[in-house]
């Protein structure tokens, strides 16, 4: 009898506890009416919650809640909306040629100046059969700058950096430039790509240095940044998605470098990509890393904090009161959204935009600190005419303040 007791109050037990157990994991009852969600006493000030029409001390949603934790009261200061318009000169589409990627501008005894990626021939992919096929738009590209008077009308001007030689780190493409005016040098930083052109290839970035906005460029004779080493493929087919090991963010590539003096030191910004990337809610797994160095020429170290951001394709950035300002499109779960950081590391959502120009560069002669999106009123971008040509245009932001 005392046997079947036990037994019976050990099954009594077990019961009791599955039941709370049920009951602590519901998620209606732990939003319920009966167990609402509260706001921290006091967090925000009153015209925060006045802003967002959002009633103090009251019962707050999950919606709400984002509202309040994320900053969504922020006034329209960061926020505007862009366009882009054909340009005039050797800027105008052209079959048969791909201009591409362009540089920030900068302006030199009243000459604006801009670098690109440019290229010839249609684009095959991969699985061709034949190497010195193209397999993007990218491929077998150079960098070529032009001049323009008033941003308008442009003058392709020739060949700023070119590819290397056989067998050199840089024999298959150069491409994705960014230009950084410093000391009376002017400073290209690139990817390279390495032949063969395969799935697999891990590009590093480049730097030349010149005296003149004209050149001649001066290569450095390494890159200054290459991928992780931290990733394991998965046997030998050619397949960027079979991995033993993805490694860190940046364990295949490092695109869209980009170049700015901040803090007495040389912060390069760029996009990595990981062997195996996958999706997330967002989209395709894209986020950016910075490497840090004293010297122009590095050594470039990678912070410790990378990644920093959740999102974005292409770089643009811009120093805006003693912090960083970037404009984050197309990829990822925080796409269409400028942000701003005080350190160049830690940055925080500024605004949602409707859109934004892909591989912008801006003009760097403007006041950056005039206001927040003073350096993004134009600037140039590109358009796919289609998967082989693709030209530059220029953008325009319709600055909203007020609605």
């Amino acid at each position: 009898m005392l046997k079947n007791f036990y037994i019976i109050l050990m099954l009594a037990i077990l019961c009791l506890n599955s039941c709370n157990t049920v009951v602590k994991s519901d998620p209606i009852v732990s939003i319920s009416n009966e167990d609402p969600r509260i706001s921290e006493k006091e967090k925000y000030p009153d015209s925060v919650y006045d802003f967002l029409a959002i009633p103090k001390g009251g019962k707050l949603s999950a919606a709400s809640e984002r509202a309040l934790e994320r900053g969504y009261a922020q006034g329209p200061e960061w926020y505007g909306e862009f366009k882009t318009q054909e340009l005039k000169g050797d800027f105008v589409y052209e079959e048969g040629v791909t201009r591409r990627d362009p540089s920030d501008i900068i302006l030199v005894d009243s000459t604006y100046y801009v670098y690109y990626s440019k290229a010839i021939g249609k684009t095959y992919g991969f699985g061709t059969g034949d190497p010195e096929k193209k397999v993007f738009p990218w491929d077998k590209t150079e960098v070529w700058y032009a001049s323009s008077g008033d941003g308008w009308t442009w003058k392709e001007e020739g060949l700023a950096v070119g590819r290397g030689d056989s067998g050199s780190y840089d024999d298959r493409s150069v491409f994705t430039p960014q230009v950084m005016k410093y000391q009376e040098k002017y400073v290209l930083v690139y990817q390279t790509v390495k032949a063969p052109y395969n799935n697999r290839v891990k590009n590093q970035v480049g730097m030349a240095i010149s005296d003149n906005p004209e050149g001649p460029f001066i290569k450095l004779k390494k890159p200054i940044l290459s991928p992780a080493d931290d990733g394991e493929w998965l046997g030998d087919e050619d397949n960027r998605f079979n991995v033993k090991k993805q490694g860190s963010f940046d364990s295949h590539k490092v695109h869209d470098p980009t170049l700015v003096y901040f803090k007495d030191k040389f912060y390069l910004y760029y996009k990595g990509e990981r062997m195996g990337e996958h999706k997330t809610f967002g989209g395709r797994e894209i986020k950016w890393g910075v490497a840090i160095a004293d010297q122009l020429e590095g050594p470039y170290i990678k912070s410790a904090y990378n990644p920093i951001t959740n999102s974005g394709h292409e770089l643009c950035v811009w120093p805006y009161k003693g912090g960083i300002g970037a404009l984050i499109i197309t990829d990822g779960p925080e796409r269409n959204t400028i942000q701003w950081s005080p350190d160049g590391i830690n940055f925080e959502i500024k605004s949602h935009i409707k859109w934004g120009p892909p591989a912008a560069g801006l003009d760097q002669s403007v006041d950056n600190n005039k206001n927040p999106l003073s350096v993004l009123k134009w600037g140039l971008t590109h358009q796919y005419k289609s998967r082989d040509w693709q030209y530059i245009k220029r953008f325009d932001l319709k600055h909203i303040k007020s609605d």
